[in-house]
C-alpha cells in the first residue's frame, strides 16, 4: 500500500469538507439493506442526523450507543432501502478487514468541527 493521491490544497479541503464530532444516540439493525449495516442516530449538538454505517462486524448496537464518532456532514443525503442517510460516519479497516469507527481520543463537545 502506498499513498498515491496527488496533493491538494489543505485550505480548500477544509473549506469543502465539513467533518464534525457527534455522539451515537441509537444503533439499530437494518435488515432491509443489501449489506450488513446499522441505522444510526448521531447527535451533533444542534441537531441529530441519521446515518447508515457498516460497523456490524466489530460492534454490537449497545456498544455504539454513547460513543463519539467523526462524520462528514455536508455530503447531502443518500437513500438506502428507503432510509435517508444524512451524514457519513468515518471508519477504517482493521487487520481483519472489519470497520473500526474513528473517534476523538477523549470526549469533546458534540458538533466540534475537524480542523
Amino acid at each position: 500500500m502506498g499513498i498515491d493521491e496527488a496533493d491538494i490544497d489543505p485550505e480548500r479541503f477544509l473549506d469543502d469538507v465539513e467533518m464534525r464530532i457527534g455522539t451515537i444516540r441509537s444503533a439499530d439493525p437494518f435488515p432491509e439493506a443489501r449489506k450488513d449495516v446499522y441505522k444510526l442516530a448521531v447527535d451533533f449538538g444542534s441537531e441529530t442526523r441519521q446515518s447508515v454505517a457498516g460497523l456490524t462486524d466489530n460492534y454490537d448496537p449497545e456498544e455504539l450507543e454513547g460513543r463519539q464518532v467523526l462524520a462528514v456532514v455536508n455530503l447531502g443525503t443518500v437513500n438506502i432501502a428507503g432510509f435517508e442517510s444524512q451524514c457519513l460516519v468515518t471508519g477504517v479497516d482493521d487487520a481483519e478487514g472489519d470497520v473500526v469507527h474513528l473517534q476523538p481520543e477523549r470526549e469533546v463537545p458534540d458538533g466540534t468541527r475537524l480542523y
